[in-house]
């Protein structure tokens, strides 16, 4: 028997496709659909979405700002673990989707609701990430997909829907289907249309936030990147909260064209996909970043955290930011960043981040060790022999077992 549901929580955006999503919901489900749309510094007027929210008559409307939530409490622990998802991607959506699931869950909880919605379709990792966000915090709760449930089957069925229910369609939707943009402030993401053809060279309007690097400024810029435990605080010697630090990576990097990448990934769901990103502050972050772990990480644990971060990025890309095995890894991974405090310095060229500088009060970098000349550091020369001759002990087997 299928399960009466009183009241929906819907992820909101106030576009187009959440529109029609809403009024298929009053529809389908008869109940009262409370609407949520989060602030993650997509860089767009929020109001508009509560309008038209109020216009299609819901009374409990959300906007809700989560900046500071976001960059805080899920882009820094990633930004931790320097995570790239296949060596590249900053996975700037995959991040997103836990902290609207987790807000989606407190309202719903908030308001007795029996189910959340999301606007996600069946061919991408979104639906996946919601679904088993909402999975580990609130099992109880059913979640509808009306990607996966209704008959509207073409962009042309979904149109005629929206002018039958009198939704408002703006004149850049009609016609052929429009790029897919996602945009936060760790990132944007454009997918769709011609990218859908990874042979063809992206057009230089789709990116939001860079300048072209050949369009960047001829002179360089050098900024200061100041971290205390593995966290940045400050730009140029001025504390800042986590959004406004992120906010003002994003305009230095943009302006010298850093952060841009070109990718064709492999889906969750088992197919590849391409999409144009922009991630200036991030991409610097990540420089900045590794450059402070450097000198203050030992070899070993650097190592370590090398080798689990393709497995703690691949947790995130695929939707599990709840589940045991990330925050397992998490722990690991922020027991490491207990010395990890200093200053970088970063040259921003033409689409480059590079560290040129490095400093902390915590260094494990000592230069009596390493000069070429007398140090007050006493280092015998000839402890090398021990080291290489241990080392070498299974070659020389393996050598002699080969004839060599």
């Amino acid at each position: 028997m299928a399960r009466k549901i009183g009241k929906i929580v819907l992820a909101y955006s106030g576009g187009l496709d959440t529109s029609i999503i809403l009024k298929w919901l009053q529809e389908t489900y008869g109940c009262e659909i409370v609407t949520f749309t989060a602030d993650l510094g997509q860089g767009e007027e929020l109001e508009p979405a509560r309008a038209k929210a109020a216009l299609l008559g819901v009374r409990d409307i959300r906007v809700v700002d989560l900046r500071e939530e976001f960059v805080r409490d899920f882009v820094f622990p990633m930004l931790r673990a320097n995570a790239l998802y296949e060596g590249q991607y900053l996975l700037g959506s995959s991040i997103a989707r836990p902290l609207i699931a987790r807000h989606l869950v407190a309202i719903a909880r908030e308001t007795g609701a029996d189910a959340v919605a999301h606007g996600s379709t069946g061919k991408g990792n979104d639906q996946v990430r919601f679904e088993l966000a909402v999975n580990a915090l609130a099992p109880s709760l059913a979640v509808i997909a009306p990607w996966r449930q209704w008959n509207i089957r073409s962009r042309t069925e979904l149109l005629d829907y929206a002018e039958k229910h009198r939704i408002p369609v703006p004149s850049d939707k009609r016609g052929e289907a429009p790029f897919s943009i996602d945009a936060n402030l760790l990132h944007t993401s454009t997918e769709g249309k011609i990218l859908e053809n990874p042979a063809e060279i992206a057009p230089a309007y789709i990116y939001q936030r860079t300048v072209d690097p050949v369009d960047a400024p001829d002179a360089p810029e050098t900024i200061t990147i100041g971290f205390e435990s593995g966290d940045p605080v400050s730009v140029n010697g001025r504390l800042m909260t986590p959004a406004a630090l992120l906010t003002e990576l994003n305009r230095l990097g943009g302006r010298h064209g850093v952060g841009r990448l070109d990718l064709v990934e492999n889906r969750f769901i088992g197919m590849k996909s391409r999409g144009v990103y922009e991630t200036p502050g991030g991409t610097i972050l990540l420089a900045a970043h590794r450059g402070i772990e450097s000198i203050t990480l030992d070899r070993a644990a650097a190592h370590l955290k090398d080798e689990i971060m393709p497995r703690y990025a691949e947790l995130i890309y695929n939707g599990f930011w709840f589940a045991p095995e990330r925050e397992m890894l998490q722990a690991l991974i922020d027991h490491s960043q207990a010395f990890v405090t200093g200053e970088v310095t970063v040259r921003l060229y033409k689409g480059s981040a590079s560290v040129i500088a490095r400093t902390s009060p915590a260094s494990l970098y000592s230069a009596d060790l390493v000069t070429f000349e007398e140090s007050a550091i006493a280092y015998d020369h000839h402890d090398a022999e021990g080291l290489i001759r241990l080392n070498g002990l299974r070659l020389r087997s393996w050598a002699a077992r080969n004839g060599n």
